[in-house]
């Protein structure tokens, strides 16, 4: 039976038109669905449990969503098994072109859908800026970025052994390698972005404090066992955008120019931004953007 871990952290306002969208189209013996309701102050539990039988609410106190993913994990019934964000919107036939992929090909340990951003609405420093990011190598290959990710058993004991990161979809994706894991294309999977330049910055300083948190503990890792250094497909598992990248980008397209210049500013932004927490270590505060989960 395939399984379906949603984490919830005071999502009310927006779980609703993910569980729906889940049920469409789906039997009773459709997915197993359990929502980890952790640390809510809100009707995220209610609106959850108003679903029907289909999605078992399971309620804890830590706001954590590592801890939330544990206990999904306690409480789900097979494989493969879908982690998903409650702010994305994902249908019952993504998901299971997603199982189907992964039923048919033994070597792919995890995969996930194709990413749609609805930019109508943004600000325009907003829309430039996704207009750039999605061209990304890294981006566009990566199973970070889309809030969902479906693994197979030994999938899920690899990502399971990995400890507590905020970056934790962008440590889940450079767990695998390129043989390993896949985007699918043909599913899909709606991600609404920030609407406002300062949301837009909010979610980029905490991506980059992530990130720092991130090489921290694979940096730790490789000081802890040096007998086991990374090989070559190893070496090359990273999420970092470099100016090749952007020069890349802007001789296929030179008309992105203007959201090129939109990327670094808000690169550095957000580079400057994380400095207090990454150098206090503070890898627990998340900078949540409420302006994507406005109806």
């Amino acid at each position: 039976m395939t399984s379906i871990v949603i984490p919830a952290h005071n999502e009310g306002r927006v779980i609703g038109r993910l569980l729906d969208a889940l049920l469409a189209d789906t039997s009773a013996t459709g997915p197993d669905i359990v929502v980890v309701c952790n640390g809510c102050t809100d009707d995220t539990a209610r609106v959850a449990g108003e679903r029907g039988d289909r999605v078992r609410v399971v309620e804890v106190p830590t706001p954590s969503k590592h801890h939330a993913l544990r206990v999904g994990d306690e409480h789900a019934r097979g494989f493969p098994r879908l982690y998903v964000d409650a702010d994305v919107v994902v249908g019952a036939a993504d998901v299971r072109a997603l199982v189907g992929v992964l039923d048919r090909s033994p070597e792919l340990l995890a995969v996930a859908p194709g990413r749609d951003i609805p930019l109508a609405g943004c600000a325009w420093p907003v829309r430039a800026y996704y207009r750039v990011w999605q061209r990304l190598p890294a981006v566009r290959e990566g199973l970070f970025g889309r809030g969902v990710i479906a693994v197979t058993e030994p999938g899920h004991a690899r990502i399971a052994a990995l400890p507590p990161l905020m970056a934790d979809d962008l440590a889940a994706s450079l767990a695998f390698g390129p043989g390993e894991r896949l985007v699918v294309e043909e599913a899909r999977v709606v991600v609404r972005p920030p609407r406002t330049w300062s949301d837009l910055i909010r979610r980029r300083v905490r991506a980059a404090t992530s990130s720092a948190e991130y090489e921290r503990f694979r940096a730790l890792r490789q000081a802890e066992a040096p007998e086991q250094q990374p090989g070559p497909e190893q070496a090359e598992r990273t999420a970092r955008t470099g100016t090749a990248d952007l020069r890349a980008l802007l001789r296929a397209r030179p008309a992105l120019l203007p959201g090129v210049v939109v990327f670094v500013v808000a690169a550095l932004a957000a580079r400057r931004g994380s400095r207090k927490a990454i150098r206090d270590q503070d890898f627990s505060t998340w900078l949540r953007d409420e302006s994507s989960r406005q109806g």
